[in-house]
C-alpha cells in the first residue's frame, strides 16, 4: 500500500449516541454515531464482548468512506476499528483522550 492509498481511507472519530442488539444475532450491534456534521448507523460484530448500553457515550474510530453494506437486512454506513485479543474477541479501538466527533485520523 502506498501513502496515497492510505490517505484515501477516511478514518474519523465518532461518538456512540445509541446502541442496540440486532434481532436474531448474537454478535451484531446497531450503533448510531455522531460524526460532527452527520449521524450514521453502523452495524458491528462486537455484541459477544460488549453490552450495548456500555457503548453509549464512547468515542470510537471508524472507516467513514466505505460503501454502505447490508447486514441482516440493516444498512451499515461505515466500519468501526477493532483489534483481536488472545481469545479472538474484538476489542474496540478508542482515542486515549476526548476528541471532537468527526475529527480525522492522521
Amino acid at each position: 500500500m502506498t501513502i496515497d492509498e492510505f490517505h484515501a481511507v477516511d478514518l474519523r472519530v465518532a461518538k456512540i449516541l445509541s446502541a442496540d442488539r440486532v434481532q436474531g444475532s448474537e454478535k451484531l450491534v446497531r450503533l448510531d454515531v455522531d460524526l460532527g456534521d452527520e449521524t450514521r448507523q453502523i452495524i458491528a460484530g462486537v455484541g459477544k464482548v460488549y453490552e450495548p448500553e456500555h457503548l453509549v457515550g464512547r468515542e470510537i474510530v471508524i472507516v467513514a468512506n466505505l460503501e454502505p453494506r447490508m447486514l441482516m437486512g440493516i444498512e451499515s454506513q461505515g466500519m468501526l476499528l477493532a483489534a483481536t485479543n488472545e481469545n479472538g474477541e474484538p476489542i474496540i479501538l478508542i482515542p486515549e483522550k476526548n476528541v471532537a466527533p468527526g475529527s480525522g485520523i492522521r
